[in-house]
């Protein structure tokens, strides 16, 4: 798949208030250029608040996010868009009324796309929307609909992709399937993935932290990804300690 250069991203002293409750403390990190990042936590964590805050979606309420050079904590979401972040939620997002092909030429036109071949390239990455083209979105079962919002996501050619827990309620070849995906992409674009399930994060990222009450309470490196099994345990082994495995 032909892509632009990947971006880092850096985050630091980064707070998020909803109302007078604070869901962010000071979070720092780092994710080099064409990097995998792991963030891992239990439910109401703070882990799809710090997605929402990077992709624009929340406002944060101190600190600096960086994308690659710019400074982008008080641009709006589209303007990060154009920077190359692409943000695939939890739930999807897909327009249900539209199909599949009109879901991924919204996307890619958006972006100035739609005719430079990133249509194709992201769907060869998922084939099986071939045989879906025509069909309503929000007719697609719910693997379906996932391949389609990370496709769609591809389409925009990113930079950096943010995925929020994209193997969940997904039946298991679909979830092979992203996985496939997603190792095919690193080196070419910068990934935060946030998941539940920690081997299929651990067997992608190159790093991990653990958000526990809105603060970091562990990272760390994944040595040589899936080649490392005892690197993989050692991270799993850190994360018992805030996380039932």
């Amino acid at each position: 798949m032909t892509t632009r250069p990947p971006l880092s991203l850096t985050i630091a002293g980064l707070d998020q208030h909803y109302g007078s409750a604070q869901v962010l403390r000071g979070i720092d990190l780092s994710v080099a250029p064409g990097a995998c990042l792991a963030v891992l936590g239990r439910n109401g964590a703070g882990k799809t608040t710090l997605l929402r805050c990077i992709a624009g979606v929340l406002p944060a309420t101190r600190g600096r996010i960086d994308l690659g050079e710019a400074a982008i904590a008080g641009e709006p979401p589209h303007r990060r868009a154009r920077r190359g972040l692409a943000y695939v939620p939890q739930g999807r997002e897909i327009f249900p009324d539209l199909t599949v092909r009109e879901n991924m030429l919204a996307a890619a036109r958006a972006h100035g796309q739609e005719r430079s071949g990133a249509i194709e390239e992201a769907v060869d990455l998922f084939p099986a929307l071939r045989d879906l083209w025509s069909r309503n979105g929000g007719n697609l079962s719910g693997g379906q609909q996932q391949q389609l919002a990370i496709a769609r996501a591809l389409a925009t050619r990113p930079r950096l992709l943010l995925l929020d827990e994209p193997t969940e309620g997904i039946q298991p070849s679909i979830v092979d399937a992203i996985e496939r995906v997603i190792a095919g992409l690193k080196g070419r674009i910068t990934v935060l993935l946030v998941e539940q399930c920690l081997d299929f994060a651990l067997r992608l990222a190159d790093a991990f932290l653990v958000l526990s009450r809105g603060s970091v309470v562990e990272h760390g490196l994944i040595q040589d990804g899936t080649s490392d099994p005892q690197s993989r345990a050692e991270a799993k082994a850190a994360l018992s300690r805030h996380i039932a495995i």
